[in-house]
């Protein structure tokens, strides 16, 4: 009885869960049930997206929690429809809409349709692309990719690089092969991959921007040099890393016998989007002989751009790059990539498992990417990009990003006439730092605290929803503009409710500070 077939595959011929097997599987007798499934899955979106008016609910942490604790996982629910009932109400009705022109806060971006039907081919098929014999042209499709991007940052025939799960994660690779490159070249051919740390790597330095990306830091520690290694280099008025200041902690470095390993420049940092002068610490970098790494994250949109790609000039130059497609490429999450100048570097994350990527695939020309990868299962995440650009192309994305681009610049403009609204920058890409300030405020906590809790109130709210941020210890407030639908009309609403928010907190906060005093009296 147990080895009768048909009573092992009865389900296949039935559309709902069975008593004997109540795992459904993605399976070619499932077909029809599969496609149901996802028309069913695809209508609660399209639901949800006509019927969103902001950003987000609003929604507190006490408010939703409750819905979700109390849910027993140990029992399921009757039938599919229940579950996506279900999962309407604990995610779906109270999430964040990146898509909505109102959602300006952090570098989230509405996604091109190309890439989510990417997505759903994807989880179906549920390729792996660590090795050949788990992906096949998901391989050449990927690597295709890579050698595209190489060619458009311009880094050379002898580049490779891998597709990674974000900036962190390709910020960690640069500064990996940095190190190690740094001993298999300084050090006598020493292996840190078959050693451990040198005696000296206490000495080791990475420069980056004081606005550079926190991961430079994570990934100091995680390759054990600690944060201490991480030297943060003064930025100019235009929040780029300054050159001369960059020079002279060089320099600093090298009188205490200390050993500058790498220049993390910025191509787009995350509260300015402001790109560090790339020709020039390409100069002082080879001047040094010290490891270049470009972190693109935020700016490679530039990459394909028709109008502002000179802003990006430089990164040519570059040992190493980080590029997030899915920021400014509109894909969804996760869609990014790291690449080298020099395909040997990758070879620090290169380990041979008999079971995997014996020596003797390689040998024999096989092309398995989880040689160059410090992941071994992972997501074809390429295809997103693929179907985009095979549909819209390099310029359909450039445009994209151009549209974006020219908007933020608008707003700024307009911004600045506001008396009440102080502008910290011209942006140099799509993000915008301010703050409230009404007249005769002066610098100090009450001035601080009206602006921490504008954006609160705002969130609160869910109408609109924008970014914070701290520079030299003032708090301010942040657009990261990264939708072409948000219009001029939107930003003067959000402005509008920050000015309205903003005046009643003032005096209210001003009232609580006065009768602070005269109860201390």
């Amino acid at each position: 009885m147990q080895n009768d077939p048909s009573l092992a595959f009865s389900w296949c011929a039935e559309s709902g869960l069975s008593a004997l097997t109540p795992l459904p599987m993605f399976r070619s007798c499932l077909a029809e049930s599969y496609q149901q499934r996802t028309h069913e899955a695809v209508s609660l979106v399209k639901r949800h997206l006509e019927s969103v008016s902001q950003p987000f609910s609003g929604v507190t942490p006490a408010e939703l929690s409750p819905e979700v604790r109390d849910i027993d996982l140990s029992q399921p629910l009757a039938s599919s429809s229940d579950v996506l009932d279900e999962l309407s109400r604990v995610y779906l009705r109270d999430a964040v809409y990146f898509h909505h022109p109102r959602y300006v806060a952090h570098l989230n971006c509405p996604v091109a349709l190309p890439a989510v039907t990417a997505e759903t081919i994807q989880a179906a098929i549920n390729t792996s692309v660590d090795t050949w014999d788990q992906s096949a042209g998901a391989t050449l499709i990927e690597q295709k990719l890579v050698d595209w991007t190489i060619g458009r940052i311009g880094l050379g025939e002898n580049a490779d690089g891998i597709f990674t799960s974000g900036g962190t994660q390709s910020n960690l690779m640069g500064m990996l092969l940095a190190r190690d490159n740094y001993a298999l070249r300084y050090l006598g051919g020493y292996s840190i991959k078959e050693k451990g740390l040198p005696a000296c790597a206490h000495r080791f330095r990475i420069f980056t921007s004081e606005y550079s990306h926190f991961s430079v830091c994570k990934a100091a520690a995680m390759l054990g040099l600690g944060y201490d290694s991480v030297v943060p280099v003064a930025g100019d008025s235009a929040f780029r890393m300054d050159v001369k200041a960059l020079s002279e902690a060089i320099h600093d470095a090298q009188m205490q016998d200390l050993i500058p390993l790498a220049v993390v420049a910025t191509a787009g940092t995350t509260d300015f989007g402001s790109v560090d002068p790339l020709p020039a610490i390409a100069e002082i970098c080879e001047q040094n002989h010290i490891w270049m790494h470009v972190d693109a994250a935020y700016g490679c949109g530039l990459l394909v751009s028709q109008k502002y790609n000179s802003l990006i000039g430089g990164i040519e130059f570059a040992d190493s790059v980080t590029v997030d497609f899915h920021k400014s490429f509109f894909q969804p999450v996760a869609c990014s990539g790291f690449f080298a100048r020099d395909k040997s570097h990758l070879n620090v994350v290169t380990h041979h498992a008999d079971y995997l990527n014996p020596l003797s695939a390689a040998q024999e020309g096989t092309p398995d990417l989880v040689n160059k990868s410090i992941q071994t299962t992972r997501r074809f995440d390429a295809l997103k990009l693929w179907m985009t650009l095979r549909e819209v192309g390099a310029e359909g994305i450039g445009k994209e990003f151009d549209a974006v681009i020219d908007s933020a610049r608008a707003f700024h403009r307009w911004m600045e006439t506001l008396e009440d609204v102080e502008c910290l920058h011209e942006p140099s890409i799509s993000a915008i730092v301010f703050r409230y300030l009404p007249a005769n405020a002066t610098e100090g906590d009450t001035l601080n605290e009206c602006n921490r809790q504008i954006r609160k109130a705002l969130f609160s709210g869910g109408a609109a929803l924008i970014a914070g941020t701290k520079v030299k210890g003032a708090q301010y407030l942040k657009f990261t503009v990264l939708n072409s639908e948000t219009s001029m009309e939107d930003i003067q609403y959000i402005i509008g409710q920050i000015r309205t928010i903003g005046a009643g907190l003032w005096e209210r906060l001003n009232a609580a500070d006065v009768n602070s005093v005269e109860s201390s009296k």
